[in-house]
C-alpha cells in the first residue's frame, strides 16, 4: 500500500478486513481507501490543471440553507479539485 499524499509504503497483512495506517504526525488511526471517489458521479468539465475533460462532481452546502449550494469537481485523471459559483 501506497499513501497518495506522503507517498509511505507499507505491505498489507493477508486476511486483513480493512485497510487502515498509523499517520505519523498524528498517531491516530485512519481509513485508507483504494479508490478516493468510489460511487461518485462523473461529468464533462474540462480540468484547468491538465486540460483533461471528465470530473467527479458533488454538492455541498456552504452557507446558510437560504443560500445555493456549491458543486464542487475533482479531476478523474490529476485529481484537481476545484468549485462551480453561481
Amino acid at each position: 500500500m501506497v499513501c497518495r499524499k506522503c507517498g509511505h509504503k507499507m505491505k498489507r497483512s493477508t486476511g486483513e478486513g480493512s485497510l487502515v495506517s498509523r499517520t505519523e504526525q498524528l498517531d491516530r488511526v485512519v481509513p485508507v481507501l483504494e479508490e478516493e471517489s468510489v460511487g461518485l458521479p462523473t461529468t464533462r468539465m474540462r480540468c484547468p490543471e491538465c486540460g483533461n475533460d471528465t470530473a467527479y462532481w458533488w454538492l455541498r452546502q456552504l452557507r446558510s440553507a437560504d443560500e445555493s449550494e456549491v458543486r464542487f469537481f475533482r479531476c478523474t485523471k490529476c485529481g484537481n479539485t476545484w468549485r462551480e459559483y453561481d
